[in-house]
């Protein structure tokens, strides 16, 4: 991974232009990402990709991704199952190699500034027998697996402090003394993101977060992530399979597939055209009269249709 950007490096490259050879070009999408967000247009990016590439052996996951992400936004990393949005948060923590290009995240190479960035990975619910409190679960993200009675003292206090804040940021003071194993999916959803934000970073990677929620609660995280942006100034990244829960608070997504990645605000990259050269087969793009998109036709199963959690 190249640890900077060449300076002698003229514009950069159109989001999305793959180095597959076979595959058709993507259609330029002048981002305008940066509209509503939570910073002024000047801030740095917070994410900065260029023929970024990810291989395992023989295989190539995906390639020729070029990216920005400006501070302060709300961005979702959409796609079929299998196509690497997982391994791109891996990426921006540093825990993943890229086989080609360069990636920067708050402005240095990917995983010197983990410090900085609060990460909430794929998870199950916590099991019902845990009688750890919420609030402890907060702490947990501040102080880690510490057990005994806290000693008293200035760190005593900011800790209290800084998940007493947390927790009240995403909306859980009134359950945050429960046990945790007591809580609903969305409660308990609520306390891992309050987790992940006691230490104040600048960069928030959530991987999955709506998976196992009903589309209510879905709703209310989502417009929990927006309100950690506006308020905060946090940039968040979030992996999803559905938009539609997140649409309305989305400033960009990125969508990957076929091994190619394409960016911009949803109304640039969830065409037809889009995501038609994306596949490199016909999709159609779809709105329902209760405004979903329905994507149809491509290869593999839709993965931002929004009918799996309406059973």
């Amino acid at each position: 991974m190249r640890a900077h950007p060449d300076p002698a490096e003229g514009k950069p490259p159109a989001f999305g232009q793959g180095t597959n050879p076979q595959a058709a070009p993507l259609p330029r999408v002048e981002s305008r990402a940066r509209e509503g967000a939570g910073r002024d247009e000047g801030d740095q990016e917070a994410v900065r990709a260029r023929g970024a590439e990810v291989g395992f052996g023989e295989r190539l996951l995906w390639s020729g991704v070029d990216l920005d992400i400006a501070g302060g936004t709300f961005t979702a990393i959409l796609g079929p199952n299998g196509a690497g949005k997982s391994t791109l948060l891996k990426v921006f923590l540093g825990l993943q190699r890229l086989s080609s290009g360069w990636v920067e995240v708050l402005g240095s190479p990917a995983g010197e500034e983990r410090r900085r960035i609060g990460y909430v990975p794929q998870r199950k619910s916590f099991d019902q027998t845990l009688r750890l409190r919420g609030i402890d679960v907060v702490r947990l993200g501040l102080e880690g697996p510490r057990w005994g009675v806290p000693v008293p003292g200035p760190r005593s206090r900011h800790a209290r402090i800084a998940a007493a804040d947390a927790v009240d940021l995403v909306g859980a003071t009134a359950f945050a003394g429960r046990p945790v194993g007591d809580l609903s999916g969305g409660e308990q959803q609520r306390l891992v993101v309050a987790q992940a934000l006691v230490r104040q970073p600048d960069l928030l990677l959530l991987d999955e977060p709506l998976d196992n929620l009903d589309l209510a609660n879905q709703g209310a995280i989502a417009r929990l992530v927006q309100r950690i942006c506006t308020e905060r100034g946090v940039t968040v990244v979030m992996v999803a399979h559905d938009v539609n829960p997140i649409l309305p608070y989305l400033n960009q997504v990125v969508y990957i597939a076929a091994g190619r990645a394409v960016a911009g605000t949803p109304s640039e990259v969830i065409t037809s055209e889009t995501l038609s050269s994306l596949y490199g087969a016909p999709v159609e793009v779809l709105r329902a009269s209760d405004g979903r998109l329905v994507v149809v036709g491509t290869p593999e199963p839709p993965a931002i249709h929004g009918d799996r959690h309406a059973r």
